[in-house]
């Protein structure tokens, strides 16, 4: 998995010459973007969320755009809408920002949940149906979306359908003060966004995506992934578990972890570094557990400690 490794060392360091000292969270885009999975990047304002996705989309030889979601949108804002005209008295479609393939939602929870629905096709089955008439989207086709924290004044929390699409939650967080530095030296003239450019190609990018669907999976492994979202579902702190698409996304953003580290096969530390990533966002907490504080984290992690690690055979040539 050279090919995967390279490609994904040239992308990461293209994007942290924006982002710099989160190296790990460039990494879990790296995973959602091979996996061919959504990713949602959620943190407190001023931290780098929009900069990310940008960086990332300019990496990329693909088309991009941006929605920036705001309270008083509509669906057909996103999706676009069909429009008479009367020199051939016929209705044209006229696309929304959605039909891209990179697209960048930005701040998607100041927008209401209807408006935060019209994602929903497009992100499973990429494909948008617009009075009756359905058009499927260019491959590969990522949301990437941003969030401020729900506690915070003027948003909307995800539907739940919405937010098991997908495939990562990440957050950013502060920079150490010494990375902090950095960030201001580099901008002292112009931003480091500004200066960055396409390092691969979408045949390339399409190619490594096919590549990361032939990582071997033991079976032990895949029943290992299987039962730590099961024990979500039984989990007396959660009313609502992880869904299949769980076990799916820990499984998919496995191989591409294994990629990306150039192995040809996906070892117990792969899974249980990115369980917490992709179906920490997929629980509901109960209401008695709420009141103690208990987060889908915690939970997550609790039952990480619980379930036994399997040891991992490795397929032989």
């Amino acid at each position: 998995m050279t090919t995967v490794s390279e490609l994904g060392r040239r992308i990461g360091e293209n994007v942290e010459r924006v982002i710099i000292g989160k190296h790990d969270e460039v990494q879990l885009i790296l995973v959602g973007l091979l996996s061919g999975g959504h990713v949602l990047i959620e943190d407190v304002p001023g931290v780098g969320k929009t900069m990310l996705a940008k960086a990332l989309a300019r990496s990329l030889g693909c088309t991009f755009s941006r929605i920036q979601f705001t309270p008083d949108m509509l669906p057909s804002d996103v999706t676009g809408v069909s429009v008479f005209n009367q020199q051939t008295g016929q209705f044209e479609f006229r696309p929304g920002p959605v039909m891209a393939q990179i697209v960048l939602t930005d701040e998607i929870n100041r927008a209401t949940p209807k408006t935060q629905a019209a994602l929903l096709e497009a992100m499973e089955e990429a494909q948008v149906t617009v009075d009756g008439n359905t058009y499927p989207l260019a491959k590969p086709f990522l949301v990437l979306a941003t969030q401020n924290p729900i506690e915070y004044e003027g948003t909307f929390p995800l539907p739940e359908a919405q937010l098991d699409r997908f495939l990562l939650r990440l957050r950013l967080g502060y920079p150490s003060p010494d990375h902090e530095v950095q960030v201001l030296e580099a901008q002292q003239y112009r931003h480091p966004v500004d200066s960055i450019g396409q390092v691969v190609t979408v045949e390339e990018l399409q190619a490594a995506q096919e590549a990361v669907r032939g990582i071997y999976v033991d079976a032990d492994l895949k029943a290992y992934i299987v039962e730590l979202v099961a024990s979500t579902r039984s989990h007396n702190d959660v009313y609502l578990g992880a869904s299949p698409r769980g076990s799916l996304a820990l499984y998919r953003s496995s191989q591409a972890l294994a990629a990306l580290a150039g192995r040809d096969h996906v070892i117990p530390d792969d899974v249980k570094r990115l369980v917490v990533a992709t179906l920490a966002h997929r629980l509901i907490i109960g209401p008695a557990a709420r009141v103690r504080d208990v987060t889908q984290e915690a939970v997550v992690l609790g039952v990480l400690d619980r379930v036994a690690v399997p040891g991992a055979s490795v397929r032989r040539r």
